[in-house]
């Protein structure tokens, strides 16, 4: 199950992406699938085919893990 998050770098613009699960504090990187900024741009340092990168932990600031939202909240009140 994938986590959708925010990271913030340090001394850089916040990155919206996807974590494969929470991250482990004894690894080096942490995995980020389909990076982009906040308002929904491509992230400038980035290639545009880039589907997944890795964050050096020293780079990265905070990470904070958005809740999920559940089906019937995304769909909403609907009239028949």
């Amino acid at each position: 199950m994938r986590l959708s998050v925010v990271i913030q770098l340090v001394d850089e613009e916040p990155i919206v992406g996807e974590l494969e699960g929470m991250p482990d504090p004894s690894s080096l990187f942490v995995t980020v699938h389909a990076p982009k900024r906040r308002d929904g741009r491509a992230v400038e340092y980035l290639d545009s085919d880039v589907d997944k990168v890795l964050f050096a932990w020293h780079r990265i600031s905070h990470i904070q893990i958005l809740p999920e939202v559940g089906l019937e909240k995304a769909i909403g009140f609907v009239r028949e």
